[in-house]
């Protein structure tokens, strides 16, 4: 049976219906819980020494490395308490938790990233998220499911190489936002922010300018990169519900009909049926309207997002012919393959109807899912009506992530797949939430994805195709003079000479300084979901 959940923050109103027994793991589940309840029961401590216990708890059984985690008295949980926000400490204990396995294969912690956060685990605090687009919230962001509370766009600080002067671009501006009806476009570069100078020092001015995107309104001012056309306006920041869909055109080239689209995060399906979507629907139909030959998935903002959402893009761009074939497999550690992990009977079904879900009169919960590997195979079912597609070339970056990936991977043993861009950010790995004290949200990566080849494990990432560190900011999504859409229309249609539209973007910076992928940093480094989160739920029989 299975069970589209819906988003995860509206299992939060459920958890206050729930007796407090079930919350944040006052009912110790497993007799190894802490060194003061060795026979279970109820255990004692503040409020944060429990959910450090929680969170450990938690990882010990349904954490992909839990082989790692020792002993809780060796671990001590309780040891990350020096900070005075809850919150810091937890994360504490979740980085130390995250470090624990490594990689053979490169040496290091599989989660290691080199900045001091997990590279996939995270906790997020829900009193700070954006649970609809008429609320309130307290960072700039637009969140997996496309509520934005911004100005809408997303500034890219692009460093010059022993420098540390910088170019700040609007590298996307996000559909339905206070910017998008202002009418800023990405390729703008932006030489000013409320009156003063930007671009002396990327060190210096970059908590300032975060903080100018971060108020309630902000004035830039700049020129258009490519014909130098003057701006400056005031934005002020609202609430919106933004589209995934950047930008979708046809481009002929080579007598080819090339589908284009640009996509920036795997939200929830949209369609009234919860199986169908309303914002990608159109966009392949319109494709197979115009008899689209090929097709260019431009991904390179993409972090991931929902699985059914993946696996529904993926179901639009494959032939007819892979239905009913192996998409790809969810591999969960052995406790949890064979059901085992009893802490879950502390995390609630929270239905589409926002209530909890009840089977014959008895509330299911996350332990009532079946978690073995015959239960987690997902297998094609073609979705539109655009057929007879066998190339199809992705957009990537260093930014393309998790869902993203499993829709490159999947797609490889059934289609003659392509990617252009730099190397991706490597996410075999997914999660679903875990809620405790009915405030965090915990993911923890949880089981492993492998295509019908068994192909998978791209945790350095997916190396693409041609190879590009330079993703040009200067020109809107689908201008066929950008640099990564230029090479990928090469690939499909290589009659056309690859220099084609590229002398305004490689021979404006050749005469200057060298820029490199590395170099280029967020403004917001928070303001992207990276992730693949499970919602589908298959219960045991």
């Amino acid at each position: 049976m299975k069970i589209n959940l819906l988003s995860s923050r509206l299992a939060v109103a459920a958890f206050f219906l729930i007796a407090l027994t079930i919350s944040s793991c006052k009912k110790s589940p497993n007799p190894e819980t802490t060194n003061n309840n060795n026979g279970g029961g109820t255990p004692s401590g503040t409020r944060t020494q429990l959910t450090l216990d929680s969170l450990y708890l938690y990882a010990k059984q349904i954490y992909y490395w839990s082989d790692a985690l020792p002993a809780y008295e060796q671990f001590n949980p309780r040891q990350f308490s020096s900070k005075s926000k809850p919150l810091d400490n937890y994360n504490d204990e979740l980085y130390a938790i995250t470090q624990l396995k490594l990689n053979p294969a490169t040496g290091k912690p599989y989660e290691y990233y080199g900045d001091g956060f997990p590279k996939y685990s995270r906790i997020d605090d829900m009193t700070l998220a954006n649970p609809s687009a008429s609320s309130s919230i307290k960072f700039a962001d637009v969140d997996v499911d496309g509520n934005g509370y911004d100005v809408g766009i997303r500034p890219v600080a692009y460093i010059f190489l022993n420098s540390d002067k910088y170019e700040l671009f609007v590298t996307a501006v996000y559909p339905g936002s206070p910017a998008a009806a202002a009418g800023v476009k990405r390729g703008w570069i932006i030489t000013k922010v409320n009156g003063t100078a930007v671009g002396a020092s990327f060190k210096s001015e970059s908590s300032w300018v975060f903080d100018a995107f971060n108020a309630s309104s902000v004035t830039i001012e700049g020129q258009n990169a490519i014909d130098k056309v003057p701006f400056k306006l005031t934005l002020n920041r609202a609430s919106y519900k933004s589209s995934p869909v950047y930008a979708t055109k046809v481009i002929a080239r080579g007598g080819k009909k090339i589908g284009y689209l640009a996509f920036a995060r795997f939200a929830a399906l949209s369609g009234s049926d919860g199986l169908s979507d309303a914002s990608l629907d159109p966009v392949f139909a319109d494709f197979s309207a115009q008899g689209v030959t090929d097709l260019v998935i431009d991904l390179r903002y993409n972090g991931g997002g929902y699985v059914n959402s993946a696996t529904y893009l993926t179901n639009l761009i494959a032939p007819s012919g892979a239905s009913g074939q192996v998409m790809f497999k969810e591999t969960y550690n052995p406790l949890m393959q064979s059901n085992q992990a009893t802490i879950l009977a502390n995390q609630p079904l929270v239905g589409a109807n926002k209530k909890i879900l009840y089977q014959s009169g008895r509330m299911l919960t996350a332990a009532d899912d079946d978690y073995s590997a015959a239960a987690n195979t997902t297998v094609f079912k073609k979705a539109g009506s655009l057929s007879g597609v066998s190339n199809v070339v992705f957009i990537v970056t260093r930014n393309t992530a998790s869902a993203s990936e499993i829709v490159i991977n999947s797609l490889k043993p059934y289609m003659n797949v392509k990617l252009v861009g730099d190397t991706t950010y490597g996410k075999p790995v997914g999660f679903f939430p875990i809620t405790l004290e009915n405030r965090y949200q915990v993911y923890l990566p949880s089981f492993e994805t492998r295509n019908s080849k068994n192909e998978g494990g791209y945790y350095t990432g997916i190396l693409p195709d041609v190879l590009d560190e330079y993703d040009d900011p200067a020109y809107v999504f689908g201008d066929e003079r950008e640099n990564y859409l230029a090479k990928a229309l090469n690939v499909l249609a290589p009659s056309v000479t690859a220099t084609q539209g590229l002398a305004s973007t490689g021979n404006r910076r050749a005469n200057t300084e060298s820029f490199k992928s590395q170099q280029i940093r967020r403004i917001n480094p928070n303001s992207e979901f990276v992730g693949m989160i499970e919602r589908r739920h298959t219960l045991k029989k």
